[in-house]
């Protein structure tokens, strides 16, 4: 049993706030790296964990979906927060049926997200039975029971409602969503309805793929890289690595972004002499500070500029060949970029002229380009919009299809690309469906089915009754949290599958299970043969992960045994799914992925090769655009930004240094001076002094955002400390999963229903 102290326990107000760092990496990275493992696992552990961690004969990182450089690996292949998401799993601290005899659902309600997650590794399937305060021991046969019973009761399988996290493996993945269809629903809500479906949305029309089109080399030999809305000193370290490639190669980087990130001033590797006793490498040539919301404006003006130098020098901007040749609907695309007026474009972005010139400049200039995005960009109400307008820059100048140019959507969770390719997803075409059924004689329905949003307002309204979790936190990664949380709480049935304790485990349905599986670093023998799965990462490469630690305890499944087992209880034996058989055997399974879904044909042989293989990626490989014009589409989209009120701020949520998505590992943020809380706001010091502020002063957050009816809605989040930062006069920023509960169910992007975490209108009310 685990220290159950008050040793995790903190309080706000001793927040520290020191001056935002100027680098990422280096020393202090490592020593932090050492001591969270040691603290967690003690030294030998962390030795031979850590030596595994993104190896060939390893694990893959249960964090970021950053890729490998193919033919080299380090010894020492992981960042900071890589070391820190293995030391969260590979912990030795352990919650078991003792934890929950000692804590009340409602007392560990009123625990930290951070006191919970250092708790340790959950050990033993538990039941919540209505009416009961704890939660008590239940054996997997009776669990499994329980939950198709739930599920067989039910009016339609619609009313049933099943979330994955992106860390599942591929071949967990397939097997889940099998389940899923076989049982008769679409309702397949992920993490990636979260992040990056304006992404996928965007791409899939413009390019006909939702992934992005450029590999490790491709970058280490661009020209040019434009970062928008992305901060890889924190979400994607080990990108650095490749940006300081590039850089020795001669190419220019751009940053753009509202808040300074350490990671894009200057990177510190630890792992070279300079980096260590040096300056490091300055990534970024360029810091463009832009107004949240602004970067399709700049898109925009930056295509007027780039048509413009065409009409005044003909053949030396625009890639004419490849605009006849492979794309569509450019005439319509630029006659509308000529008419974007500039000083709309300036006032949108608060850059001048002169810094949007200077960024034409350099695109003409570049014979190889990508752009890389993340949440700023995909998390805005014109997130889709502004990915189709930075697609618009790249077809103008041919940038798709060719060595060091392309679209870099950086994922963000392990194989959350994987999962969707694998089938989790409410809105699969009829091609994969088609092959699903004939692969195991089922019958798939083909109504879509429910995103996350949509599954919210689903179980808000009666209209699903259990909900079934494939790890992560769904409670906390979630928008609306008030919303979300009597949406769960109003189910007949919730199920967490996780390797830690979270929220998600304490706001529950009538009846609520838990379910410990396996992670990343455990040893997973099934049938006496030690099983090993398979990851896709942000660059479509596929690889294999071998864990090698011994489990928690031995009352611990494996993902896919969870499923199997599910189903089992589910379908009876005679179902045509071998469940049992892919059980004890995860090669079976992979052979049917390979008979289902293109691309991954020999999948057994292929992927057991020393670096696993690419996916096809036709706009990549042979500049062919499975589109509904068969070509790269150019878009037209109406330019859209956010001005900040009188009186308000416009709000992003993001990370602290501190924290992997609702993982928090610690209460600092290093790279942006602040120690020992979370319930901060960075705001520009000339904001606080204009709204009769100080430094310190601590102040309640009111969200307010016109719904479509008209009426204002107000949300609260209470008792930030105001801290001075070089943000953009009107723009602040805090930590998710705290500012949740800020965001409406309904204020989502267009056309991807993600969740406008990034561009919230806010007021401050003082503490009293």
């Amino acid at each position: 049993m685990t220290d159950t102290t008050d040793r995790y326990t903190f309080d706000e107000h001793d927040v520290v706030v020191t001056h935002e760092k100027s680098y990422a990496a280096g020393v202090p990275a490592v020593l932090v790296s050492l001591r969270r493992g040691i603290e967690q696992m003690g030294p030998v552990r962390t030795a031979r964990t850590l030596m595994k961690l993104n190896q060939r004969e390893g694990f893959d990182c249960p964090g970021c979906a950053w890729p490998e450089t193919p033919g080299h690996r380090k010894h020492a292949e992981f960042c900071e927060n890589g070391a820190k998401a293995v030391a969260e799993e590979a912990t030795t601290r352990t919650v078991g049926p003792e934890f929950f005899a000692a804590h009340s659902v409602s007392d560990l309600l009123g625990r930290t997200e951070f006191w919970l997650g250092q708790q340790g590794r959950l050990t033993h399937p538990m039941v919540l039975v209505p009416g009961s305060s704890h939660y008590e021991p239940i054996g997997w046969d009776a669990a499994f029971a329980m939950i198709a019973g739930e599920l067989r009761a039910l009016a339609s399988p619609h009313e049933a409602v099943f979330y994955t996290s992106g860390r599942t493996s591929n071949e967990a993945a397939f097997v889940y969503q099998l389940m899923i269809r076989a049982f008769g629903t679409n309702n397949l809500p992920d993490c990636s309805n979260m992040c990056h479906e304006s992404s996928g949305s965007a791409l899939v029309e413009t390019i006909g793929i939702g992934k992005g089109s450029v590999s490790v080399p491709d970058l280490e030999n661009a020209d040019l890289i434009l970062i928008a809305g992305q901060n890889p000193g924190t979400n994607h370290p080990r990108m650095l690595s490749t940006l300081e490639k590039a850089k020795g190669n001669g190419a220019r980087v751009i940053a753009i972004n509202p808040l300074p990130e350490a990671g894009l001033m200057r990177f510190k590797d630890p792992q070279k002499v300079h980096g260590v006793v040096g300056d490091g490498v300055q990534i970024a040539d360029e810091f463009l500070q832009i107004r949240i919301g602004g970067d399709q404006a700049l898109f925009q003006g930056l295509g007027r500029l780039l048509l413009e130098a065409e009409d005044r020098n003909p053949g030396t901007v625009l890639d004419r060949e490849f605009i006849d040749r492979h794309t569509a609907g450019f005439e319509e695309c630029a006659a509308h970029l000529r008419q974007v007026d500039l000083g709309t474009v300036a006032a949108a972005t608060g850059l001048t002229l002169a810094q949007i010139q200077a960024t034409a400049d350099a695109l003409i200039a570049s014979k190889k380009t990508i752009i890389c995005w993340a949440m700023g960009l995909t998390q805005q109400t014109h997130g889709v919009a502004t990915i189709q307008d930075a697609v618009n820059l790249l077809l103008l100048q041919g940038m798709i299809g060719k060595p060091g140019a392309g679209v870099c959507p950086v994922r963000g969770h392990s194989n959350v690309q994987g999962d969707r390719t694998m089938g989790i997803w409410e809105k699969m075409p009829e091609s994969f469906l088609a092959a699903l059924d004939a692969e195991f004689g089922i019958r798939s329905p083909r109504e879509h089915g429910l995103d996350a949003v949509d599954s919210i307002r689903a179980m808000r309204d009666g209209k699903a009754s259990v909900f079934v979790g494939m790890g992560g936190n769904f409670v906390s990664a979630t928008p609306d949290t008030e919303t979300t949380e009597a949406a769960l709480r109003g189910c007949a049935l919730t199920v967490q599958v996780s390797t830690k304790l979270n929220r998600s485990h304490l706001v529950t349905g009538r009846t609520a299970l838990i379910l410990p599986s396996l992670g990343r670093t455990d040893k997973d023998v099934q049938n006496g043969k030690k099983q090993q799965v398979s990851v896709e990462d942000s660059m479509s490469m596929v690889h294999l992960s071998r864990g090698s630690l011994k489990p928690a305890g031995d009352q611990l499944r494996s993902e896919i045994a969870i499923v199997c087992g599910i189903a089992q209880a589910l379908f009876g034996p005679d179902h045509s799914v071998p469940w049992r058989e892919f059980t004890a055997d995860y090669d079976r399974i992979r052979d049917s992925i390979a008979r289902v879904i293109p691309g991954f044909e020999d999948f057994n042989a292929k992927v057991r090769g020393p670096d696993g293989f690419g996916l096809p990626h036709p706009p990549r490989d042979e500049r062919r655009f499975v589109t509904d014009t068969g070509k790269a589409n150019f878009t037209v989209n109406e330019l859209s930004w956010l001005p900040v009120p009188e009186g308000r701020l416009i709000l992003q949520t993001m990370r602290s240094h501190d924290q992997y998505n609702t993982t928090i590992y610690g209460l600092d943020d290093r790279y942006r001076g602040v120690k020992g809380g979370r319930r901060v706001l960075f705001i520009a010091p000339d904001d606080i002094a204009a709204l009769g502020y100080t430094d310190g002063d601590r102040v309640d957050l009111i969200s307010e955002w016109e719904a479509p009816d008209g009426t204002v809605q107000e949300r609260r989040a209470d008792d930030f400390r105001l801290v001075p930062y070089p943000t953009p006069r009107g723009n602040v920023a805090a930590y998710y999963p705290e500012t949740n509960p800020l965001i409406p169910l309904d204020h989502v992007a267009k056309k991807s229903n993600t969740p406008v975490s990034k561009a919230i209108t806010i007021r401050l009310e003082r503490r009293l």
